[in-house]
């Protein structure tokens, strides 16, 4: 085996990766390595906005991971999408910025996670952002400009989801042009990550912008399969190996000075930390692997968004279905992206947002709104051909936990995922009362002039109980996974990192993705993660400079 040496070596070139092998890379005495799973994003469809339709359930551009048939689903498996790509879930996902709550990280930093409330990360969002209200000048606490991450407004408006804004005013939920100052109480359309009605993903922003540096070398199609750990008794982690082009490519050891750092999100970390015997002894024995560090928290905690879409067939009004129906409507969105970068194929999969409260016992909004001008049965089918819309809301703060854990020492087959959606009363509870509300911003006086009819999940379901089932019927992941190595102290048996993000029980290892949250936030997932990394750049850095 060819050996090389680094002084960090990141493994996974999504949303943290991308970042972090930007600022590791930045002093050109340090030698980075990053090492990704799949390939670049030169895929056409990464960069026009609709073009998820494309990259969501394609080989190229993710991992095709499907969860366990779901209980609380009614029994349904339902796929999982996971990036595979420079930008990893970044660069087939939403779009959407969002931050979450000023309550999510205060509740990271009271449960013994210093540094992580809302005032203290709250400067790593702020550093790389680069926020549309600041283009003609001025300044905002709250927002950055001339850093890598685009934030722009929507391109697209439609008078179907300003009559929702409007329903939703008079069911007591504020409209709202910022989402992203600490309670996102309210609603309105969403800022999105793109730059003049591109996607702007983690890759365009960090990574590609510093290829050219001579102390960061990008391998591509390289899965890891092992960590390499020091035979002296540390038990310190000083190494990856990895094979390029599938199970029987070549194979590569590379070792680092360093630390290496997992970046290979919710899904991916602790599938490679079960793979190298990390994990609950007893599970890892189950899947043929010997246990070589006990961290029962790897792979649990797994957290996620449910979204339960409910379709409203319409009149008297313009939607996607009718003007994507035609080849002469089709013509007309390509040509108006085509000319302007707007339209249709510049929308994000959600326009309007809204965040509002399943009860009044809520002491910030718990459920999240996502509404299109469109309908469809299900992901990846065509659109109806009727005018409706579509109003998922989701459950922010769910109780319910599952887990990811490998079946076989094979670090190339698709590990189990159980998110154990709606296991709880209480999970159950707030789907029925979010499915309640959407039927009452719909049936306000700014809704009537369209005759909404729901179709879906239908009128017959009723009671709580019948509307709780429904919400296993028509519920499907929003893919924000997050939680499977949760950050805690050591005092918690199961924590997988400290508050520097450091691996428990593992030396020379870090974990720097969306499954270090101990509690998803409120909102989307990903400019999260991005804070994250940012924060973690800057404690390697500092502990690289004492060391």
């Amino acid at each position: 085996m060819n050996e090389e040496r680094f002084d960090y070596i990141v493994v996974g070139a999504g949303t943290a990766g991308c970042l972090l092998a930007n600022r590791l890379s930045a002093d050109p005495s340090t030698r980075v390595l990053l090492v990704e799973a799949g390939g670049e994003d030169r895929y056409l469809w990464i960069h026009i906005p609709v073009g998820y339709l494309y990259c969501i359930g394609n080989p190229r551009t993710d991992w095709l991971f499907r969860t366990v048939e779901e209980p609380g689903l009614g029994g349904r498996s339902i796929g999982y999408p996971r990036g595979k790509v420079f930008g990893g879930s970044s660069s087939i996902n939403g779009m959407i910025y969002m931050r979450g709550q000023r309550g999510d990280y205060d509740r990271w930093a009271a449960d013994a996670n210093p540094g992580w409330s809302w005032d203290e990360v709250l400067p790593y969002f702020v550093r790389h952002e680069d926020h549309h209200t600041l283009d003609a000048g001025g300044s905002d606490p709250l927002h950055g400009h001339g850093g890598e991450w685009r934030v722009e407004r929507a391109r697209v408006t439609w008078e179907i989801l300003d009559a929702f804004r409007d329903a939703a005013a008079q069911a007591g939920i504020p409209p709202s042009d910022d989402f992203n100052r600490g309670d996102n109480f309210g609603c309105g359309y969403f800022e999105v990550n793109q730059k003049r009605g591109v996607r702007w993903n983690a890759s365009k922003a960090f990574l590609r912008p510093v290829l050219h540096r001579p102390n960061l070398k990008v391998v591509t199609h390289a899965q890891v399969n092992g960590l390499v750990r020091r035979t002296d008794g540390s038990g310190r982690v000083e190494g990856v190996e990895y094979r390029i082009g599938g199970a029987s490519g070549e194979s590569k050891r590379t070792l680092c000075d360093g630390e290496v750092v997992l970046s290979a999100g919710a899904i991916g970390s602790p599938q490679i930390l079960q793979c190298a015997g990390i994990g609950a002894g007893a599970r890892l024995r189950e899947a043929g692997v010997t246990p070589v560090t006990e961290l029962p928290g790897v792979g649990a905690n797994l957290q996620d968004h449910l979204q339960l879409r409910m379709i409203y067939k319409v009149r008297n009004v313009q939607t996607l279905n009718q003007q994507a129906s035609s080849l002469f409507g089709k013509a007309g969105i390509g040509l108006e992206y085509l000319l302007f970068r707007s339209g249709p194929m510049s929308m994000s999969p959600s326009q309007l947002g809204a965040f509002a409260r399943s009860s009044d016992g809520e002491s910030s909004p718990d459920l999240e709104y996502h509404v299109q001008p469109l309908s469809l049965d299900r992901f990846g089918e065509p659109l109806h051909d009727f005018p409706a819309f579509t109003a998922s809301v989701c459950h922010l703060r769910p109780s319910s936990r599952g887990e990811v854990r490998i079946t076989s020492p094979d670090p190339f087959a698709a590990p189990r995922i159980a998110p154990n959606y709606l296991s709880t009363e209480q999970d159950r509870r707030v789907a029925a009362r979010a499915l309640q509300l959407t039927r009452r911003i719909v049936g306000a006086d700014a809704m009537r002039r369209f005759e909404p009819e729901e179709i879906k999940p239908g009128p017959a379901y009723r009671t709580e109980e019948e509307l709780a089932r429904a919400a296993g019927e028509v519920g499907t992941t929003i893919f924000h996974p997050v939680g499977t190595c949760k950050m805690g102290p050591s005092s918690d048996p199961m924590a997988v990192v400290d508050a520097r993000l450091r691996c428990h029980r593992v030396p020379g290892l870090r974990i720097v993705d969306a499954s270090v949250m101990p509690t998803i936030t409120s909102g989307n997932t990903n400019s999260p993660t991005l804070m994250i990394a940012e924060k973690a750049a800057e404690m390697m850095l500092t502990d690289r400079r004492q060391r």
